[in-house]
């Protein structure tokens, strides 16, 4: 048996396969680098021009070299053919040559398979509510041109229609597979190692210019809810990474030595404890940005001897923790000698003056000198501000008597810096301060922009105390925020310095959808899903319980649909019900219409075939026509119903 040949492609379906191109890859131009953008177009409308002038497709050799050179620079570009953004950079080069050879129907059906995968990349980048809105709005045009390939000729309207009615019909089904379909931690399939690349956020390193680069950005670094009260906006101290390693530069988290045993950290909370929890961001590190010092962890977290709560993993997905903290305690009274050992420890021949400044302290007590330190920022020409100058070998001399112009970095730094000259052990410590609530929802929001180091001094008796010398400096920064803090010509962040009511109030609320969005939608781990179902008596549910309520809700959602769908169809179109009549009284008599053939279409070939037969088929296909696309009345449906009795009498079929 020969196969059939290829079945060419309707050239009025073409410009539906190319809005199918443009709509599931033109996204990733924010992605892409710039010449891969203008490839992408340029081929869209080389095929468009095409199309519109009716030319033949270009020869598969050009096509080949147009592949070959696109990879390698794409390879050239990434270095590589593998990872996510190489990827993606191929599937968007594939999705523009394609149509430059697609003249059959399996050449459009790739198109369209390229399109619903291509789809799916998206969430790579983003994961927001516009990105979903987008992509089902793309779905709904793949399913479109899916029913104009196959459907023949119909208005746009109704082929829209058809497709969004298609995607009703599924919802039921995509709701009963979102709610119980088995949960796994991570995603279904792996991976590229580079999915996680372009993570904003704090590091575990601190060099001037650091944090407040990182303060230029408005994304929200993590949302709170606490169960009571919100602490006081001086309290809100997120503890990031301690860093206790200096290099007369840059500060760092040590690396404790092989086999020396880590001390447990003691925290004696004092005052009301605050119990809260916290949706952080992904920002590919282990810290979990606990309210100061965390009495009680979530499940699978440890405390470090420096305090912070780490998570087991680096933090590569949206989660939620719960926590209860004090803003009020004693840390650590009693340290080990190594720890204190680190604390002081100090680069050799670096920072001469601040060293001689340091010595003249040594006689007082370690509180002591924190307070001079502190005056002397309170108390001489320092200034807070986002743009300081450069900063030489000697870093902390040229800031203390020279510039005297800093951000938090320069000042916690200087600071540690000083006491540890002076003798007294002292640590930096790199986190966010502050926050503002949402009104609509009640959320605590911190964004990158409350970025802020500050220092904490170990005073025997009292442990690790915190000290801001910051807030010697710019007192509103830790009281009203960074806005109130800097002047009116630092650069900041739209978001956070909106001042009409208006915006601020539409920014709330948009920020409320968005968390709901991410709690409900993308924050539907395992645990959320056990416990959802819990509430609807599957106390203990397993991937048996839910496979059979799977099944049992799908075939009842099935049967459902089909009662809904076929008394529908049955009541809804007398027209297509007369129209069917009469295409079925003509393939009796040898004239078949073509599942694809429209009616305009089918009475032209009528027409020629049986010409005998032309005017009656040509008066049923237009009355079918308006009635089913147009704006037809009941006199045509009167019409359309008698043509297949005006049928000469040896043709006419019974109803």
């Amino acid at each position: 048996m020969r196969p059939s040949p290829p079945q060419p492609i309707d050239q009025a379906a073409v410009p539906w396969l190319l809005a199918v191109a443009l709509a599931t890859a033109s996204p990733h131009g924010e992605h892409l680098p710039p010449w891969l953008s203008v490839l992408f177009a340029a081929a869209l409308l080389w095929r468009l021009w095409l199309w519109w002038q009716r030319r033949p497709l270009p020869p598969r050799w050009l096509l080949a070299l147009l592949v070959l050179a696109a990879l390698s620079g794409i390879a050239w570009q990434y270095r590589s053919l593998l990872g996510r953004d190489s990827g993606v950079a191929m599937l968007v080069i594939f999705m523009a040559l394609k149509p430059l050879e697609m003249k059959t129907r399996r050449d459009a059906m790739v198109v369209i398979m390229l399109g619903f995968f291509l789809l799916l990349t998206h969430y790579f980048y983003s994961q927001s509510i516009p990105t979903g809105l987008w992509l089902l709005a793309s779905c709904t045009l793949l399913t479109a041109a899916l029913i104009r390939l196959h459907g023949g000729s119909q208005p746009p309207a109704a082929i829209i229609r058809q497709a969004g009615l298609l995607l009703l019909q599924a919802l039921p089904f995509m709701l009963i597979l979102y709610l119980l379909f088995p949960r796994v931690s991570g995603p279904l399939w792996g991976l590229p190692q580079d999915a996680h690349a372009g993570r904003s956020g704090l590091s575990n390193e601190m060099a001037p210019g650091s944090i407040s680069n990182l303060i230029l950005s408005g994304a929200i670094a993590f949302r709170s809810h606490f169960a009571g009260g919100i602490p006081e906006k001086a309290d809100l101290y997120w503890r990031g990474p301690v860093l206790d390693a200096y290099d007369g530069l840059t500060w760092r988290a040590s690396i404790p030595a092989a086999g020396r045993p880590r001390m447990v950290p003691v925290v004696e909370a004092r005052g009301t404890p605050y119990s809260y929890s916290s949706i952080i961001e992904a920002h590919g590190q282990r810290w979990l940005l606990a309210l100061d010092v965390a009495t009680s962890l979530p499940a699978g977290a440890v405390q470090a001897p420096t305090l912070e709560v780490l998570a087991r993993e680096p933090l590569r997905a949206r989660s939620r923790f719960a926590f209860t903290s004090s803003v009020d305690y004693h840390a650590n009274r009693s340290e080990t000698a190594a720890a204190l050992q680190q604390a002081l420890a100090l680069p050799p021949m670096i920072n001469p003056r601040a060293r001689a400044l340091a010595e003249q302290w040594k006689s007082r007590p370690p509180a002591r000198i924190a307070d001079a330190v502190l005056s002397l920022f309170r108390n001489e020409d320092f200034h807070y501000t986002l743009r300081p100058p450069l900063l030489g070998a000697d870093a902390v001399d040229e800031f203390l008597f020279g510039t005297r112009r800093g951000f938090c970095e320069h000042y916690a730094s200087a600071f540690v810096f000083l006491l540890r000259a002076a003798g007294v052990p002292a640590r930096v410590v790199a986190g966010y301060q502050g926050g503002e609530v949402n009104p609509v929802d009640g959320y605590l929001i911190v964004r990158q922009s409350d970025a802020h180091a500050w220092a904490e001094v170990w005073l025997a008796g009292e442990g690790w105390v915190r000290y801001d010398p910051t807030a010697a400096v710019a007192p509103s920064r830790i009281e009203q925020g960074i806005v109130a803090a800097l002047p009116q010509d630092e650069p900041l962040p739209a978001i956070v310095g909106l001042d009409a009511d208006w915006l601020r109030q539409l920014r709330y609320r948009w920020e409320a959808a968005n968390n709901a969005w991410n709690q409900w939608v993308l924050g539907y781990n395992p645990q959320r899903q056990r416990d959802i179902l819990s509430r609807f008596g599957m106390a203990n549910p397993d991937w048996q319980g839910m496979s059979a309520a799977l099944a049992v809700l799908s075939g009842v959602a099935l049967l459902l649909v089909t009662v809904w769908t076929l008394p529908r169809r049955r009541r809804a179109d007398p027209a297509q019900r007369a129209w069917q009549r009469y295409c079925k009284a003509l393939a009796r008599r040898g004239v078949t219409r073509a599942a694809w053939e429209g009616p305009i279409a089918f009475a032209r070939r009528v027409a020629v075939e049986r010409p005998q037969l032309a005017a009656l088929t040509s008066e049923a296909a237009r009355c079918y026509a308006a009635l089913r696309y147009g704006r037809g009345d009941s006199e045509q449906l009167l019409v359309l119903q008698e043509c297949v009795h005006r049928l000469p009498a040896r043709w006419r079929t019974s109803p």
